[in-house]
């Protein structure tokens, strides 16, 4: 059975566009930083991750939340994934380009994650997530901290100067 929660073009149609244009702006604007092929492996690191966390928490047996219109899979809502993507991609940009070090990476990585839940929660008030099944946004917390610390990882553990040799 599918839940409809609006059936018209409006303000989170517009909030997904808005963001998505906004980050893809920050892509195509901010001086290169890595090669092009990690930029797009940073960039893709967020579409995956979105698509995956939320179809793994958004689907029988778990769904605790839809996305956008209706509880069924839509165009819009994958560019909601999309959306992810330029700020995983700006997330590795700005710890590279103010070359935070350890002492300040938990905080780094900390202060995206609340920054993170902080958009999901004007994306809940434009009526992009509609949350069910007991989640609230406090569950989001720390899956955008394992997520971003995933990123920093792979991105500290010299992942990027091994492969692009």
């Amino acid at each position: 059975m599918i839940i409809y929660y609006d059936n018209k073009w409006n303000t989170n149609e517009w909030f997904v566009i808005g963001l998505l244009l906004i980050g893809l702006t920050l892509l195509v604007a901010l001086p290169k930083r890595f090669p092009l092929n990690w930029s797009t492996v940073y960039t893709l690191y967020g579409v995956f991750t979105g698509l995956c966390l939320d179809h793994t928490l958004s689907v029988n047996p778990v769904d605790f939340y839809d996305v956008n219109d209706n509880s069924s899979y839509e165009f819009m809502d994958f560019l909601t994934y999309v959306m992810y993507g330029p700020f995983t991609y700006l997330f590795a940009y700005l710890h590279d380009t103010l070359k935070v070090k350890p002492p300040i990476d938990p905080l780094f990585v900390f202060g995206w994650s609340l920054l993170s839940v902080v958009v999901e929660w004007v994306a809940v008030q434009a009526g992009v997530f509609h949350y069910k099944n007991g989640y609230t946004i406090f569950y989001s917390f720390p899956i955008y901290l394992s997520s971003l610390y995933l990123l920093f990882l792979a991105k500290m553990n010299g992942f990027q100067r091994k492969l692009c040799k």
